[in-house]
């Protein structure tokens, strides 16, 4: 919602809004852009002469600004059927769609497109590192935008992703998540096959080869060409790792080696989004050798296992990973990168699936690659974090609030020692508090 905020600015719209709980990267990136923020979704909020209200898939039946909006007969439309009716038409619209990777795939492709000269549009749901904002018009061809098959809004229970109709689109993987609305993986794979009905002849669907999920996908139905990605040599784009933590891999176009990427980037799942980002990329027509050195130099999303600071020999980590496997593949990528130096993880389970805890039985083993755990467990937690916590590997403990968890970990580390934070929300600012109470 905030990149859409951020594309009618730039349309030169007159925009506010309205959210429970502001914090950084974003509220920062639309203060600077002159987007006035409003805490709480209250009826005051919504300025009498605003044209068109734009409902995020947060908000629900019985909030008192949805309320009002209905009450009023106020004109309201959801953020991605606004995307797809005032920035898309006439435009190659490029999506990424997945459980995980997302944001990052999207990012890489923006990145990559930009240093074709493309100058592409594009709405990501994180702060490039590399952009310096979300979204942005664009001035070229082509469109990227990250596509999330989470519902549209409470009056569009489409998964987001059907809006956009795109020429290409990538299929990065698919699992179960997003408890709170589909029931099972079935439901979540028909969604991804109403995306896929949508890309047409003449475009391009990127697909993950090695995930049999996507698989049972494309045999509901495919009349567009497939191009898939992997580490199996046989298939149409490949890596073959040079680093073993995902630092650099060469890249096989139809088994014959086009190039090499040297990148800042850690894990083979970052591999594979950054393969899935080039095939994109070629399928658009640019030439896939001339880009590849380009990928040195990024800088990826904020919130990306992103450094925020040391201090005594600890590195401080944030890190957006909320899904078993997002959270294992990310510290699988870091225990690469640093061998045998510990890794203490501060985990809060924030996203409505976690909360629920139909990710709980994988979380213990999710975490097993990290040597201390401090998990946040609010009085509010549906579930029992204890026998989860009982059931990791290393030295775990629970905590109720954010100030006792900023307390364990100062307690627990020492130079040599990376901590990292994983959380879908603000985390009440704990990296940075935790940051600052190393630094007196």
């Amino acid at each position: 919602m905030g990149g859409v905020a951020a594309l009618a600015r730039e349309l030169g719209h007159s925009v506010e809004g309205s959210d429970q709980a502001i914090y950084p990267p974003m509220s920062t990136q639309l203060e600077t852009l002159g987007i006035a923020l409003a805490q709480g979704y209250q009826p005051q909020n919504i300025a009498p002469d605003c044209d068109e209200i734009v409902i995020g898939n947060a908000l629900s039946r019985g909030n008192p600004a949805v309320e009002a909006v209905l009450d009023q007969g106020r004109r309201y439309i959801s953020g991605a059927q606004w995307l797809s009716e005032r920035v898309l038409p006439g435009r190659d619209t490029l999506a990424v769609a997945g459980t995980h990777g997302k944001t990052t795939t999207t990012t890489i492709l923006t990145y990559l497109l930009e240093a074709a000269g493309r100058s592409p549009g594009f709405l990501i749901g994180g702060v490039a590192e590399d952009f310096g904002v979300s979204a942005r018009i664009g001035g070229g061809r082509e469109f990227v935008v990250e596509a999330d098959e989470y519902d549209t809004a409470f009056f569009d229970k489409r998964s987001k992703f059907v809006h956009y109709r795109p020429l290409v689109a990538i299929l990065n993987n698919l699992e179960y998540d997003h408890a709170d609305i589909f029931p099972d993986v079935a439901a979540i794979q028909r969604q991804f096959h109403h995306l896929v009905r949508t890309v047409p002849r003449r475009g391009r669907l990127i697909v993950n080869g090695e995930d049999a999920r996507l698989a049972e996908v494309l045999a509901m139905g495919c009349w567009t060409p497939v191009e898939r990605f992997g580490f199996d040599p046989s298939l149409d784009w490949s890596a073959r790792l040079i680093r073993e933590d995902g630092s650099a891999f060469a890249v096989r176009h139809h088994g014959t080696e086009i190039g090499e990427v040297h990148w800042p980037m850690l894990g083979r799942h970052n591999v594979l989004n950054g393969l899935a980002a080039l095939a994109a990329c070629h399928a658009v027509g640019v030439d896939v050798a001339t880009v590849l050195p380009a990928l040195g130099a990024f800088r990826s999303v904020k919130r990306r296992l992103e450094v925020i600071g040391q201090h005594d020999g600890i590195t401080v980590y944030d890190d957006f990973a909320h899904h078993p496997t997002a959270i294992h593949t990310t510290l699988e990528g870091l225990r690469a990168r640093v061998g045998e130096a510990r890794i203490l993880v501060a985990m809060e389970p924030r996203s409505n699936s976690m909360r629920s805890g139909a990710h709980a039985d994988a979380l213990a083993p999710s975490l097993d690659i990290a040597d201390v755990v401090v998990f946040l467990h609010r009085p509010e937690l549906a579930w029992d974090a204890g026998r989860i916590v009982a059931a990791i590997r290393g030295d775990a403990r629970t905590v109720p609030d954010a100030d006792a968890l900023i307390a364990a970990l100062k307690t627990q580390a020492r130079p040599g020692d990376h901590v990292v934070f994983m959380s879908n929300g603000g985390f009440d600012g704990a990296p940075r508090r935790f940051l600052a109470a190393l630094q007196g």
